[in-house]
């Protein structure tokens, strides 16, 4: 019997384990609201088949005219100038094989998005497009050890904001920071199952380092939204955004499982 008793036991604690490294945040922030049912222009409302690039001044001013709130990424220079970009280098996108953390802004503005007149623009330049007139979800891209500069440098361009925004990264070390010197900031945990990546992927697609960020909100590949971990989280109060939704096939199949939801390349109908 005693056997029996120590069993249940570790089962029980095991379980509370689980529950302190995977639980998002104890509170309800006030700007978890503006995700309800929100549509969410992924890099901008962009259409490069008609010269519009993602992340691009271009795209943003798109989405503003569709009253559409905007996901967008950010990455540090060499000389710690906040850019709007999403790939670790410029190959895709300005066909230059360099980092975006190899160069400096200077270098960066050289470049053009896809061969159309549209520059890379800085988050300051995003911030004075936008000024509040939607929503920004912002991403952060950490390369290396930067995170917390990258965090530092944002926040200083972002305390003078005046309009709404949340913060969210794959990398909880984003998210412990504004835990740390930004608790008013509403902040989300990118996940993904990561079924082929590293281990420490693998467990961050598990949600066992949500004990460092803790955060307000989730965001989901939207695929993974049958997964354990999934349901779990949602359970545990995590509030589900999902990404990215590129079909209206995708959206009507998978969406019901989520409260806002990050869209490119078509115009969902709920």
């Amino acid at each position: 019997m005693i056997y029996l008793f120590i069993f249940l036991g570790l089962i029980s604690l095991s379980y509370l384990i689980l529950i302190f490294l995977t639980s998002p945040a104890g509170r309800i922030h006030p700007d978890r609201n503006l995700l309800d049912r929100a549509f969410i222009a992924h890099r901008g409302l962009h259409d490069a088949a008609n010269g519009v690039p993602e992340n691009s001044l271009f795209s943003f001013q798109r989405a503003i005219e569709n009253k559409l709130p905007i996901e967008i990424d950010i990455h540090l220079t060499k000389d710690d100038q906040v850019v709007v970009f999403h790939d670790d280098n410029a190959e895709r996108m300005c066909g230059d094989p360099r980092k975006i953390e190899e160069m400096t802004l200077d270098e960066i503005k050289e470049l053009k998005l896809l061969n159309t007149g549209e520059n890379i623009p800085t988050l300051r330049e995003c911030l004075d497009l936008v000024r509040g007139k939607v929503f920004l979800l912002i991403e952060f891209k950490v390369c290396g050890n930067n995170a917390e500069k990258l965090c530092e440098k944002a926040n200083d361009l972002l305390r003078e904001y005046n309009g709404k925004y949340l913060i969210q990264s794959f990398y909880p070390q984003v998210l412990y920071w504004y835990r740390k010197n930004q608790k008013k900031v509403c902040r989300g945990q990118l996940s993904a199952k990561f079924e082929n990546g590293s281990l420490s992927k693998k467990l961050l697609g598990l949600q066992l380092f949500n004990f460092i960020g803790r955060p307000d909100f989730i965001s989901f590949k939207h695929k993974d939204h049958k997964s354990p971990m999934f349901r779990f989280a949602v359970w545990q109060g995590g509030k589900p955004i999902g990404w990215t939704f590129r079909s209206q096939e995708a959206f009507d199949q998978d969406s019901n499982s989520f409260e806002g939801w990050i869209f490119e390349g078509f115009s969902p109908k709920n």
